[in-house]
């Protein structure tokens, strides 16, 4: 037996007063911060409409975790920065997760959450048309998010590493990266999540760009038939064939254009412009002029702006392609420029979010857990953008947000008339807190 007088008596005294710590408190939780993602949910009513596109071949009749229950625990586990499986067959006894789950039952057993086996097996169910479907659901939710037609909307495209440290189908090495990994593409709307795909490293980095552009350009005008679409990228997306569908298909695009030696010769009056005022005023010098050219591949010539930039380092000529009619200057540090954005997204969905955790051992298991960490992107994105919408952290990051509203400790103290959580008298953001709550909570 654990010598509880010995547990009490490790923490001295202050003053007169001992210091005792005691591991019967009852049912305490660190995480009464979920109670906010069951508002998101509930406002969103994202997990509810993915739940039904997941297969689920258990007996009905013997079914004690709902395939929405199991959703749930799995993306606001990920909120609550829980990435690994194992995590849960403590989690599953947290009362706060309970609450969130919506389980009901007469008996304790009743009100626990899946184990990591039970979630493995979920996961392990994903196949191609879950894949799919769920997709479908984040446009969707993409859609609903505006209460009037947008004018025009930016999707930016990017690819990243995901490395892998075991055997998982499609792994390869990639030279870029010098590693093992997959290579998703992700697409984003400004700070909303489009498109999450799992790659192998093997391919193209645009592989496949050019039917999800089409995909998506398609569901898009069917909801609004007069929108202007930007296509935005970085050199890797700089491929004819996607160009030329944009081109035919009324799309304009914004894409950075890898230098080669006619390049640089056509952009010289702006190189030797910038090198020479370096050289007079000694400061960095930016020159912006535009050209068209043609690759031998292309049909046609395409508007190139050349940014001629010096500093102390030297020339550090660049290049984009554009369809746009805005001036060099703007086109470039105002459009183009504004896609390094995207890469914070990437990170808070990598970093914060752990879509990076793609090891299991088959392709479509891992492509889930991808969509997995997409969805809880999405319930965290809408809680900073309508819930925290004019405070300060409407710019927050994912991890800030965990730290200061969803990792809250509570008592919690449950009868059969109600669920009570008394957090700290002392919590600093209880106003931000409630605020959230009563926005997710109105219509």
């Amino acid at each position: 037996m654990p010598n509880c007088t010995g547990e009490r008596d490790l923490f001295g005294a202050l003053g007169r007063r001992r210091i005792e710590v005691g591991f019967d408190g009852g049912e305490v939780s660190s995480d009464a911060g979920l109670l906010l993602l069951r508002q998101v949910e509930r406002k969103l009513g994202l997990l509810k409409s993915v739940a039904p596109m997941l297969p689920d071949p258990r007996n009905p009749d013997l079914i004690v975790h709902t395939t929405e229950q199991l959703l749930r625990q799995r993306v606001f586990g990920l909120c609550q920065g829980y990435e690994d499986l194992n995590d849960h067959d403590q989690l599953r006894l947290d009362p706060a997760l309970q609450t969130a789950l919506d389980k009901r039952g007469k008996t304790a057993a009743e009100h626990y959450g899946a184990s990591s086996p039970t979630l493995c097996r979920f996961e392990a169910r994903a196949n191609r048309k879950t894949v799919v479907d769920v997709h479908r659901v984040l446009v969707d939710q993409f859609i609903a998010s505006f209460a009037e037609p947008p004018q025009e909307l930016i999707l930016d495209f990017d690819a990243t590493d995901d490395l892998v440290h075991g055997e998982q189908v499609g792994r390869h090495f990639s030279g870029y990266y010098d590693n093992y990994c997959f290579l998703p593409l992700y697409v984003f709307c400004g700070e909303q999540l489009l498109v999450a795909y799992l790659r192998s490293a093997k391919h193209d980095a645009a592989l496949h760009a050019a039917a999800i552009m089409k995909l998506l350009t398609r569901r898009l005008r069917q909801a609004w038939p007069n929108v202007r679409v930007v296509f935005r990228g970085d050199s890797g997306f700089c491929r004819n064939r996607l160009l030329s569908w944009c081109e035919r298909n009324d799309v304009d695009y914004v894409v950075g254009l890898q230098k080669n030696p006619r390049l640089l010769t056509m952009a010289a009056p702006w190189r030797e412009q910038a090198q020479v005022a370096f050289e007079h005023y000694s400061t960095p010098q930016r020159v912006f002029g535009e050209f068209a050219y043609q690759a031998r591949s292309w049909r046609q010539a395409r508007r190139v702006i050349a940014k001629a930039e010096h500093t102390a380092q030297g020339a550090n000529p660049r290049f984009i392609l554009t369809s746009l009619p805005e001036a060099p200057q703007v086109a470039y540090e105002w459009i183009y420029c504004a896609r390094g954005e995207m890469e914070n997204r990437i990170k808070e969905c990598q970093l914060g979010l752990f879509a990076d955790r793609t090891s299991c051992h088959l392709w479509w298991p891992n492509q889930f857990r991808l969509l997995l960490a997409s969805l809880a992107y999405v319930l965290m994105e809408r809680l900073r953008n309508i819930g925290l919408a004019g405070t300060e952290w409407a710019r927050a990051q994912m991890s800030t947000l965990r730290g200061k509203l969803l990792k809250v400790g509570a008592v919690i103290v449950r009868n059969t008339r109600r669920i009570r959580f008394f957090i700290s008298s002392a919590f600093p953001y209880r106003d931000t807190f409630v605020l959230v709550a009563r926005r997710f909570a109105s219509g």
